[in-house]
């Protein structure tokens, strides 16, 4: 709702009564009127400062905006397709360089195998890069940030207000994905896809904001049609702008595990209960209520799930950071990048984004297998193998960073181990 108070719109939360972080420009809270994520409609009144006339105006105004912006809370508007205007991703395949990265691979000073995943991962880095001389080049991680109107049903341990302080603590460099960024020399950018918060002009920041958050996907889609394809758009300008071969993705956004949940329920159709876990640390009761929310959340939305277009769930169920996540995969991809997976929320995007574009997957190296309950389902629906195994559940990209050093050594391997006839050592015998 808005509050109509001294020349600004005081943002509130309809669910909850509580004041939100920030204030607007009057002009711009009605220009964004119907892009955020809490209602902008005079529907109550906190003080009575405008006469009835302004205020009968200003909300015809609101209601004209939200007819031309194509509000989601209109008869349901199919996803305009983004990618359409994207190379078609071709897949790495190619017999002969993979028949020379495994004379290459099988030739250096070790028995057959047994460099187990690091030989996989030297191929399939090769066959990315194209070349049996395979190097990481300037790796980056992006983190997105964001907020989810699902918080309003309960299903988080932590309030909203945690994502843009967590957003502080990145751009004050003290998360666990600044210490492993740091510490495996790896860029990190950190992006305002959508938080529920005015950080301003901030050094390290990039403000690619949709909106104040999505809505609640319980009632109604999270984000316009419009909303879902900016955000996928985003993403992509981004990464062409990021220099380096190897690109990992991370999250912020308290209420996205149950987004991610939706989503790989609606294209999965596996029950609830296998894709909804404890996201931020809920308690047996918690995750029964969040499995719930879920369950509804899919089955009022059953003419979108029906009719399975990927962006149409995405923009159903997903957040703006999960998008913008689509969208940033897509064109690494398109540049021969390698994509490191990290855990559940990221994942979920990658499920989009390889409906969209199956041979994605070439591309993509699963970093770890999250503790979050659901991604190992995930994990094997895309077909993916990851690298670490180590409890992880944190998100950030977290996982993705701590799989670098294994790239490095996939790489250095294959390019710096000595051969059999370099090093005059005996091979195996016949």
């Amino acid at each position: 709702m808005t509050v109509c108070h001294a020349g600004a719109l005081a943002k509130y939360d309809i669910e909850n009564g509580r004041a939100m972080p920030g204030r607007i420009p009057f002009d711009v809270a009605v220009a964004h009127a119907y892009t955020a994520s809490t209602f902008y409609t005079p529907g109550i009144l906190g003080i009575a400062s405008l006469p009835f006339g302004a205020l009968l105006m200003l909300q015809i105004v609101v209601k004209v905006l939200a007819l031309i912006s194509g509000d989601a809370r209109l008869p349901y508007k199919r996803s305009a397709d983004c990618t359409s205007n994207m190379t078609t991703i071709p897949s790495t395949e190619n017999a002969a360089l993979s028949a020379a990265l495994a004379a290459a691979i099988n030739n250096k000073t070790k028995p057959l195998g047994s460099l187990g995943m690091l030989e996989v991962l030297a191929r399939q880095i090769g066959l990315i890069q194209q070349t049996t001389q395979a190097q990481i080049i300037d790796p980056a991680l992006i983190v997105f940030a964001a907020d989810h109107g699902i918080v309003a049903e309960n299903v988080s341990a932590y309030p909203q207000s945690v994502t843009w302080q967590m957003v502080e603590n990145f751009l004050a460099g003290g998360a666990a994905i600044n210490v492993f960024a740091r510490q495996n020399h790896c860029a990190l950018h950190i992006v305002d896809a959508g938080v529920n918060h005015d950080f301003g002009q901030r050094d390290g920041l990039l403000d690619r904001k949709v909106a104040y958050g999505t809505r609640n996907f319980a009632q109604e889609a999270a984000m316009s049609a419009d909303q879902c394809a900016q955000a996928v758009q985003a993403g992509m300008d981004l990464v062409a702008t990021i220099k380096g071969n190897v690109l990992g993705f991370g999250e912020m956004g308290i209420g996205n595990t149950t987004a991610a949940a939706a989503i790989m329920h609606a294209m999965t159709k596996l029950p609830a209960a296998e894709c909804v876990g404890a996201g931020t640390g809920l308690a047996h009761e918690g995750i029964l209520h969040k499995q719930k929310v879920v369950q509804d959340a899919v089955a009022h939305h059953a003419a979108v799930v029906a009719q399975n277009a990927p962006l149409d769930i995405l923009a159903t169920f997903g957040g703006f950071e999960i998008a913008m996540i689509v969208g940033a995969m897509l064109k690494a991809a398109e540049r021969r990048m390698v994509l490191l997976i990290d855990g559940f929320i990221i994942t979920s995007a990658l499920m989009v984004a390889a409906r969209l574009q199956p041979s994605i997957l070439d591309y993509c190296v699963f970093a770890h297998c999250s503790d979050e309950h659901g991604h190992r389902q995930m994990i094997s629906h895309l077909g993916g193998r990851p690298v670490l195994q180590m409890g992880l559940r944190l998100g950030e990209g977290t996982g993705s960073v701590l799989a670098l050093p294994m790239l490095h050594a996939a790489v250095n391997f294959l390019r710096e181990m000595a051969t059999f006839e370099s090093a005059d050592v005996s091979q195996q015998n016949a």
